[in-house]
């Protein structure tokens, strides 16, 4: 079942107090630490678009990925609103396509965590080190972390009500399969005034560091930093969300060719 179908109409709504002119300030940040201060960047499930919009008010050359036509839908209206030159392409993030290299990948807000599979984590890595990035080029990419999954959002259930609508977010967290399933009801208000009831199942997983470092150093990535989010300090054991730095290695470094 597709995720973010009916919550794409909401999603802005109840994730306004999310700190987005922060979240943007701090990847231009790690970007230009790297050296990668404009050029193509690809923002890898981007959603409603507001990330990628942020990126490209900083002169960025932007490129959105969504599997969500109805996030898209938005992110386009914001486009339209903004005059920003944004690529927006709808596609599964498991098996994304560019059209060349980019100098940068960023994906935020647990993206990354709707990767189930290691196997699948690992090829979204290894599309970036041998297709998609420029030799030097960054990959970074946030999780929420197994501590936020166990202690913070298992079994727990968050309700919302607003007058444009309404959600029950119920969570059940696999300790042994690290899976946290989200049970998403949402109330939606039409123009007629009545409310639309709409039920979507969410799934992510949680990554150990371990695991993170192994997945990168197989892609061939370079493992750079992993910090605690928003942060250049080291991940504490109650760190609730993480920032992954990998870069491209240049040919001279390479192992392999």
């Amino acid at each position: 079942m597709e995720a973010y179908t009916g919550f794409a109409e909401v999603y802005d709504l109840f994730m306004e107090d999310v700190p987005y002119e922060e979240w943007g300030s701090y990847l231009k940040e790690l970007l230009v630490e790297y050296g990668i201060r404009d050029g193509l960047v690809l923002d890898l499930g981007c959603g409603t678009g507001i990330l990628t919009e942020l990126l490209a008010e900083a002169g960025y050359d932007m490129t959105g990925i969504d599997l969500s036509e109805e996030m898209l839908e938005v992110a386009a209206e914001r486009r339209e609103a903004s005059g920003h030159d944004i690529l927006y392409l709808c596609q599964d993030m498991r098996e994304f396509e560019l059209y060349g290299t980019v100098r940068a990948i960023v994906s935020n807000c647990d993206s990354m965590n709707y990767i189930l599979e290691e196997e699948e984590f690992l090829g979204i890595l290894s599309a970036a080190a041998r297709n998609y990035l420029d030799y030097g080029g960054l990959f970074i990419f946030d999780l929420n972390t197994e501590y936020k999954y166990r202690e913070l959002l298992g079994e727990q259930t968050i309700a919302e009500n607003r007058d444009e609508g309404s959600f029950i977010w119920e969570n059940y967290y696999d300790e042994e399969e690290m899976i946290n399933e989200y049970q998403l009801t949402l109330f939606i208000r039409e123009d007629s005034g009545y409310y639309r009831k709409q039920e979507e199942m969410h799934y992510q997983r949680a990554y150990t560091l371990d695991t993170v470092q192994r997945l990168v150093e197989q892609s061939g990535l370079e493992l750079l930093h992993i910090y605690d989010a928003f942060t250049h300090e080291p991940v504490r054991a109650d760190s609730e969300r993480v920032h992954v730095i990998c870069r491209r290695r240049r040919p001279d470094l390479c192992k392999n060719g």
